[in-house]
């Protein structure tokens, strides 16, 4: 997939493991295990190829998210995202998103 980042601390957490921003600021480990599911969403080619990585937990939201897609990244933190597929069969290209980094159970 195509990955886009919404917000400019999600580009700097994937690129240099850590924000500039005082407010977004997160536990190596975390970091370390965002890194690693953005690598997994950028090596699937379709969104389909989610669903068997039982790690992940893929789901497509519902109540006031409605719309967006997450994906586990730890016990407490997901990514949430958007993706789109754009372009005729075969030449398909599935872009992603990423909204955010959120912590739910806040």
């Amino acid at each position: 997939m195509e990955i886009i980042f919404e917000k400019d601390y999600l580009k700097e957490l994937y690129e240099s493991g850590k924000a500039k921003n005082k407010k977004h600021r997160f536990q190596p480990a975390v970091v370390k295990k965002y890194i690693q599911t953005i690598d997994k969403l950028r090596a699937a080619k379709y969104t389909e190829e989610l669903y068997p990585i039982r790690s992940l937990n893929y789901e497509k939201l519902i109540g006031d998210k409605n719309g967006l897609e997450s994906v586990r990244v730890d016990k407490k933190y997901r990514i949430e995202f958007i993706s789109s597929v754009e372009g005729e069969e075969p030449d398909t290209l599935t872009i992603c998103s990423i909204i955010e980094l959120s912590n739910h159970y806040k």
